[in-house]
């Protein structure tokens, strides 16, 4: 019995939905033509379970039906390349689909198999995804259980997002949905459910909220109306459905959100004409309320920077770690420095308060400054004025803050106990900082200019910290850091200040770091802890220091990840090299910050303000004049105490 020739080509789906898998070269057709054939048949035509042998040496071995392969079974190419059930679309065989055939075709159950990794499995049609099936997204982090049709989401499903950081961390919770699908876009009825405990039941049109509604908060208060492309037009608060208490709509400065998170964004609204106010302040009241978990988890983790312990609800977000914040957000290289974010948001403040490290940042004030900031970096991207406030908020949020937020860098923050340790200093490099600013506008500022000039007056510059090194430092986290003379006029915080000190004490002690490193070779066999001396506060001790200190804050939040806990002895001990190199490296680094501080930088501070009081009592006596000669010629070590 002979066979007619029979056609066997591949069809990997290259279309993935929702990201792309690029188009793959599909191997060359087949054309069979049957040698051989061990097996059942059925009216002159192989039907059942047989063995067909092709010219070329191919073979295969399973079900037919009526003539054609048709069912499970195993193809092996000449070459080598092997159908079992599995086919596999390339040479690495990361590519691969297992699961029924219908002529020649995927059709039936299957488990398809992408060359990024991503999954579907499910029922298949003519080669699409077509039925009931499971699709998951790897990298995007994304899962798709429901309905599709002709190789995309059509029908009720639930589509989940995990929300990735940057980090490679995750929040606890992720958003879903359950609902309708149309065209692998969200449209018809459905259930959002949002990360931060917020759920949107009710209809959407091309992935937007579009039509009735109703949204509620964490706290079960809800709004009800008419949405609009993702925003709602008509809100109605429905009391009864509010246990915490209502806050009423009939007036138009009601808020939707409760006192301890009022917002205080009249500087923006004021540019809006006043009919559309009123909407604008609740469509970003609802933004807010969207977001309102995220927003006092990301207050309470950074008001807890600086500190040994961190006891749940007692510490105020301060001006200095809000500037954390927005470093680590990136925030800056948004073409705004954080001196002028502080101008934006200055509010009512005395012009000397404006930049203060230590002026708290309530819950409140926190979403206003964020919703200020917002709009002053993405107005200008935004293709439509309307709910201009809302869409700015939404972007700032979902682009710069969610991704990157807890995940701290800097020289201050980034490791917890040196941070601890570092705070310490705080309140004496804050007045060295008032120092050397300049007036400008009312405040007193500094410029990285004026920060050279300090070293250089200092005599802290040597052929370990040369004035290149120091501009390296200062861009650390610049958007460029390799164009070294791009900051030099522009204006920085105290937090920026400080920073850069603390890196220059890696650089300046780098010979004590070493010392301690040889010493710990000598002895680090001993079973004995050693203390390290000066004994290490464990946190800011008093209200004089300028702290924050001891405040019941407005966020009620839950415990942070365990990199910023409880140090138990208040100590940093140095056990055994073996088990303990991470704890040695610690002391290593808080040792170099110590001498760093107290024998370079603070002495020298004190001469050069010795110095200059000297000359400013004598300055109408001649030998000022020389005293000043004789400053300016000092050696380096003159001003320095010998590390030992």
């Amino acid at each position: 019995m002979t066979m007619s020739q029979i056609k066997l080509q591949n069809h990997p789906d290259s279309d993935e939905q929702p990201e792309d898998e690029g188009k793959y070269e599909l191997p060359p057709l087949v054309i069979l033509t049957e040698q051989r054939y061990e097996g059942e048949t059925c009216e002159g035509q192989f039907h059942g379970q047989g063995v067909a042998y092709f010219e070329g040496g191919h073979v295969y071995k399973g079900m037919f039906s009526k003539g054609l392969m048709d069912g499970f079974g195993t193809f092996t190419r000449a070459a080598g390349l092997k159908y079992e059930g599995t086919a596999y679309y390339n040479e690495e065989k990361n590519s691969w689909y297992k699961g029924d055939w219908v002529r020649n075709n995927r059709e039936g159950c299957g488990l398809r198999c992408y060359p990024s990794g991503n999954t579907y499995s499910g029922e298949w049609k003519t080669n699409q995804r077509h039925g009931k099936g499971t699709m998951l997204w790897l990298n995007l982090g994304q899962k798709y259980v429901g309905a599709w049709q002709d190789g995309v989401q059509h029908g009720q499903g639930t589509h989940v997002w995990n929300l990735r950081r940057k980090d490679g961390s995750q929040y606890s919770q992720s958003n879903r949905y359950t609902g309708e699908f149309a065209q692998g876009q969200r449209h018809g009825w459905g259930t959002f459910y949002y990360a931060g405990g917020a759920i949107y039941e009710g209809e959407w049109k091309n992935n937007k909220k579009h039509g009735q509604g109703k949204f509620t908060l964490s706290d079960g208060r809800a709004f009800e109306g008419h949405f609009v492309d993702d925003q709602i037009i008509t809100p109605n608060l429905r009391a009864h459905s509010a246990p915490l208490g209502a806050f009423p709509l009939s007036h138009s400065n009601s808020s939707l959100l409760g006192p301890d998170m009022t917002l205080n964004i009249d500087c923006l609204l004021d540019m809006i004409p006043e009919r559309k106010r009123d909407t604008e302040r609740k469509q970003v009241e609802f933004v807010v309320l969207r977001q309102e978990r995220e927003l006092r988890s990301i207050c309470s983790f950074y008001s807890r920077l600086g500190y040994a312990r961190s006891p749940e609800n007692t510490l105020l977000l301060s001006r200095l770690q809000f500037w954390r914040l927005l470093k680590d957000c990136n925030i800056h290289h948004h073409g705004i420095t954080l001196t002028q974010i502080d101008r934006l948001i200055k509010e009512d403040v005395d012009p000397a308060e404006i930049h203060s490290p230590f002026m708290p940042v309530l819950l409140r004030k926190l979403i206003s400054y964020l919703v200020i900031v917002a709009h002053h970096i993405h107005s200008k991207d935004m293709v439509s004025p309307k709910y201009l406030l809302a869409a700015c908020f939404s972007k700032l949020m979902t682009d710069d803050i969610l991704p990157n937020a807890k995940n701290v860098k800097g020289f201050l923050f980034r490791q917890p106990d040196v941070g601890v340790m570092a705070m310490n200093y705080m309140k004496r490099c804050w007045e060295v900082f008032q120092l050397f600013c300049t007036a400008t506008r009312d405040e007193l500022t500094m410029t990285c200019h004026h920060l050279l000039w300090m070293f250089k007056d200092f005599h802290l510059l040597d052929h370990k910290l040369t004035t290149r090194r120091l501009l390296e430092i200062i861009n650390t986290e610049s958007h460029n850091p390799d164009n070294l003379s791009a900051s030099v006029d522009l204006e920085i915080t105290f937090l920026e200040f400080f920073e850069v000190l603390l890196g220059c004490a890696e650089v300046t002690c780098e010979q004590v770091s070493e010392t301690l490193k040889e010493d710990h070779r000598v002895f680090g066999s001993n079973t004995e802890t050693r203390k390290d001396s000066p004994e290490v506060e464990t946190g800011i001790s008093s209200a004089q220091d300028g702290s924050q200190w001891d405040v019941k804050t407005e966020a009620n939040e839950i415990p942070e990840p365990a990199e910023y806990t409880d140090d138990p002895g208040g100590e940093i001990m140095c056990r055994p090299a073996e088990n303990n190199t991470k704890d040695c490296k610690l002391e290593l680094k808080m040792k170099t910050v110590d001498e760093f501080f107290n024998h370079f930088f603070f002495p020298a501070s004190d001469y050069y303000q010795l110095v200059t009081r000297n000359i400013m009592e004598e300055k109408h006596h001649p030998e000022s004049q020389v005293a000043l000669d004789k400053m300016k010629q000092k050696p380096n070590n003159a001003v320095r105490t010998t590390c030992s």
